[in-house]
């Protein structure tokens, strides 16, 4: 398929530091109590190495996130600069059905209310935060960020940008505890997510609807796994 890339839009510095913000681990939702999966992969002993939580998460970046989460957000995003809710309920439907864990579902839901919070908290008027909010049975988390994303006035490819480098870093910090691995080694890790996102992040925006997926059995099986681990220090 030919890599299209979105015509690019300016961004403002007000517009860039709210991305990051957004891509931060003190951004309040939780997502640096979850490994999504890691932890269990480690006890397996799948993953013992830094090459190894490399691999591990490459595979994940591009098996699991381009093809669900940053797919879903990557609509999500468009839908929400047009008020276009049916869209919304649709998406976000189609990701509390495909999770293939309670853990994985959990997750998403835990870390979309969190973000609801934080978006009420932020004094900023907004109608269609109460739309977010309401969504059944909750908000996941790759809707709540796209509208999140959104009210930045960011561009949309940025935005995708943000989430999947949020991803990176806190999956980043999971492995530096969980393996574990030195400082050095997660920055080596972290910088080949890095280099790879780009490429994965316009991947996920150029899905169809009939290309999303969520379908990574091994993962599903580790978290099953990880519910009954003896010793966790992650709630994934």
């Amino acid at each position: 398929m030919p890599r299209i890339h979105p015509r690019t839009e300016p961004l403002s510095a007000h517009s860039l530091l709210q991305l990051m913000w957004l891509a931060s681990p003190a951004l309040p939702v939780g997502g640096f109590s979850y490994s999504e999966g890691l932890e269990a992969a480690v006890e397996a002993g799948l993953v013992t190495t830094e090459a190894q939580t490399a691999a591990w998460l490459l595979d994940q970046l591009h098996l699991g996130l381009v093809r669900g989460e940053l797919a879903v957000a990557s609509k999500a995003f468009k839908a929400w600069q047009r008020d276009d809710v049916a869209t919304i309920a649709e998406l976000n439907a189609w990701v509390t059905t495909t999770r293939e864990a309670s853990e994985m579902r959990l997750q998403t839901e835990q870390m979309g209310r969190s973000l609801v919070e934080w978006l009420k908290n932020r004094g900023v008027a907004d109608p269609r935060v109460a739309q977010l909010g309401a969504l059944k049975p909750a908000p996941t988390w790759p809707v709540a960020f796209a509208l999140a994303a959104a009210q930045t006035g960011a561009p949309w490819r940025e935005s995708m940008l943000s989430l999947a480098f949020s991803w990176a870093e806190n999956m980043m910090q999971a492995a530096l505890k969980a393996v574990p691995l030195g400082q050095s080694a997660g920055q080596r890790v972290l910088s080949q997510l890095s280099a790879a996102i780009p490429a994965a992040v316009d991947h996920a925006m150029q899905l169809m609807d009939s290309e999303r997926q969520a379908f990574t059995p091994m993962l599903a099986i580790l978290s099953a796994q990880h519910e009954t681990q003896y010793s966790r220090l992650f709630r994934s």
